[in-house]
C-alpha cells in the first residue's frame, strides 16, 4: 500500500477499539457523533492525493507514493520540500486541526533521523526497530497521534512523585514477548480515530525513574489500551454553516493502558536516560516545529482574512480601531512567515546527517499561543452582536423568511444577506463555538505552556553563551569591573585585593 485515501482510511478503524464516550462504549465508524469527524480525516487523505504535487513524494525503498511529512530531511531541498506540503496540507483546515497525522508523521522522521543519538547508547538494535517502524508508517501510510503527557494529577509533587507515580504509564513487568506497561498518558488529540499510538519522550526524566522512560508504537486497538474522551464537539450540520465543527472536532481523550503487551519490535527506548532525555532536544525544534510553525501561519493568514471580511460586511474596514486591530494580527502573520523563513534559510545539520531548521523557530513557541488567544479576542470585538444574529443558509430557501432576511440583515458594501451570514457563522465557529474555544485552549498549551517555553529559550540561550553585552558596554568605555562577592577591601591595598 502507498498514499491511502480516505475510504481505505475508514476501513482501518473497524477494527474492535474500546472508545468510550461519556458512559457509553462506542464504535467510532457507527457513532453519529463522530461522522463529521471522520468523514472530515477521511477528506484529509484524498487532498492529498488532490494536492499530490505537494504532499506526496517517491518511496526510495519501494518506488511507491509517500507523504512528505515521512521523508528524512538531509538538505535545503528537503526543507523547501517540507515546507510545501506543511503549508499545503495546513490548508486543508486552514490551520483549525492541530493533529494530522503529518505532525507525528515529522516527529518519528526526526527520531530516526538521529540515529547518531541511538548509537551513542551503544545498543544499535533500538534503532533499527524505530526504523523498521517508520518503514511500515510509510508503507500502509498510518495515522498516527501521540500521548506523551504524564498523568500528574497532583501538581504540588514532581510529575512521577505522589500519588502521580501509580498515574503515569510505567513499564510493570518484562516479559518474552515484550513490555507490559501499565498507566495514563494525557492528551491524545486524534486519539479515538487515529490508527496508531505514538509514545515518545517529552519532558526529561531524572535517574531513578527509568521505568517510565518508555517510547513505543501500538496499535489504537491494543488489548487494553482505553481511550477517554471529551465532550465531543462536533456538530451535524451544512459546511456552510458551521466550516470547522462540521468536519474538523478530532478529538482529545486520556489514554489508560491497562496492562498493555507491547511487542519488543515496536519497543524504541526502554529505561536509557541518555537517549530519552536527549531524542526530543535534539529534534523537536528544528525537526517538528517547521510542521508546527507553518500550519499556525496558515491559520494567521486564514484569520485575517476573515477579520478582513468581517470589517467589510460591517462597513468599518477603514475605521482606525478597526484598522489597528487587523493591521495586528497582520503584523502577527508577517513575523510568523519570516521566523520560519530565516529558520528554513539557516538550517543545518543537527547530527548524523539530519538536515533540521534552525533552532531560532522555536521563538514561536513562545508567542504563538499568546497571538492565538488575541486573534480570538480581535474576532469577538469585531463581531459583537454580529456574530449572534446569523441566520442558517437553509433559512433564506424558506419563502416567508427568506425575503424578510434578505431585506432587514444585508451586509454592507453591496454584500448579500447570505454572504454576511456565512461570515459571522464563520467567525463564531472559529472564535467562539465549542470547537472554537476548545481550540483556544489546545492552541495556548500546545507544545506545552508558554512559560515552560519561555523558561527553556532562556535555558537554551544562555547555555550558549548569548549574554555579555553588558559587560562589553564598560568594557568600551573602560571602566574596570566592579567588586564581586568575594571581593573584600583590604586597609592599605588596592579596591579587588582578596585575602
Amino acid at each position: 500500500m502507498t498514499a491511502r485515501t480516505g475510504s481505505e482510511y475508514k476501513q482501518g478503524l473497524a477494527d474492535g477499539r474500546e472508545v468510550w464516550l461519556g458512559e457509553e462504549r462506542i464504535n467510532v465508524l457507527e457513532h453519529p457523533a463522530f461522522r463529521g469527524s471522520i468523514e472530515g480525516m477521511a477528506a484529509y487523505f484524498d487532498y492529498q492525493h488532490k494536492y499530490a504535487a505537494d504532499c506526496l513524494t517517491v518511496d526510495p525503498v519501494t518506488g511507491g507514493q509517500m507523504n512528505v511529512s515521512l521523508m528524512l530531511p538531509k538538505n535545503a531541498e528537503d526543507i523547501a520540500a517540507r515546507h510545501r506540503a506543511f503549508d499545503r496540507l495546513a490548508r486543508y483546515s486552514n490551520g483549525m486541526l492541530g493533529r494530522t497525522p503529518d505532525y507525528v508523521n515529522v516527529v518519528l522522521a526526526g527520531h530516526v533521523s538521529r540515529k547518531d543519538i541511538f548509537d551513542r547508547s551503544g545498543d544499535p538494535v533500538f534503532h533499527e526497530r524505530l526504523a523498521a517502524y517508520h518503514r511500515e508508517v510509510i508503507e500502509k501510510d498510518l495515522a498516527l497521534t501521540h500521548t506523551i503527557v504524564h498523568a500528574a494529577i497532583d501538581k504540588s509533587v514532581g510529575e512521577l512523585q505522589g500519588m502521580n507515580e501509580e498515574l503515569t504509564l510505567r513499564v510493570v513487568r518484562r516479559t518474552e514477548e515484550g513490555l507490559v506497561v501499565r498507566g495514563a498518558k494525557m492528551l491524545a488529540t486524534l486519539g479515538p480515530i487515529a490508527d496508531e499510538l505514538y509514545v515518545y519522550p517529552a519532558t526529561p526524566i531524572q535517574k531513578g525513574f527509568e521505568e517510565y522512560a518508555l517510547s513505543f508504537a501500538i496499535p489504537v486497538a491494543t488489548e487494553g489500551v482505553v481511550a477517554v474522551c471529551r465532550d465531543h464537539y462536533g456538530i451535524d450540520a451544512d459546511v456552510a454553516d458551521k466550516p470547522f465543527s462540521s468536519r474538523f472536532d478530532e478529538q482529545d481523550a486520556v489514554i489508560i493502558f491497562d496492562d498493555v503487551l507491547v511487542p519488543w519490535h515496536r519497543v524504541f527506548i526502554d529505561g536509557n536516560l541518555d537517549v530519552y532525555n536527549s531524542l526530543n532536544a535534539g529534534t523537536a525544534t528544528g525537526n517538528t516545529q517547521q510542521q508546527t510553525a507553518i500550519r499556525a501561519t496558515v491559520k494567521l493568514e486564514f484569520a485575517y482574512d476573515l477579520c478582513t471580511q468581517m470589517a467589510k460586511v460591517t462597513g468599518t474596514e477603514s475605521k482606525p480601531d478597526v484598522a489597528s486591530m487587523l493591521g495586528e494580527i497582520y503584523s502577527y502573520l508577517r513575523i510568523a512567515r519570516a521566523v520560519v523563513h530565516s529558520a528554513e534559510v539557516n538550517a543545518s545539520d543537527w547530527g548524523g546527517g539530519a538536515f533540521f531548521c534552525h533552532d531560532d523557530i522555536s521563538a514561536l513557541r513562545t508567542m504563538m499561543p499568546v497571538w492565538m488567544a488575541r486573534v480570538n479576542d480581535i474576532i469577538k470585538s469585531m463581531g459583537s452582536h454580529n456574530l449572534l444574529a446569523t441566520p442558517t443558509q437553509a433559512a433564506f430557501q424558506d419563502p416567508r423568511l427568506g425575503p424578510l432576511l434578505q431585506k432587514y440583515l444585508p451586509g454592507a458594501n453591496g454584500i448579500s444577506a447570505q454572504e454576511r451570514a456565512r461570515i459571522f457563522r464563520t467567525a463564531w465557529d472559529f472564535a467562539g463555538s465549542a470547537l472554537g474555544s476548545r481550540i483556544e485552549l489546545y492552541e495556548r498549551f500546545y507544545l506545552g505552556s508558554v512559560g515552560r517555553a519561555r523558561a527553556l529559550d532562556h535555558r537554551k540561550a544562555q547555555a550558549k553563551g548569548e549574554t555579555g553585552a553588558y559587560r562589553a558596554m564598560f568594557d568600551e568605555a573602560g571602566v574596570a569591573p566592579a567588586l564581586q562577592e568575594e571581593d573584600v577591601f583590604v586597609p592599605g591595598q588596592p579596591i579587588g585585593a582578596r585575602i
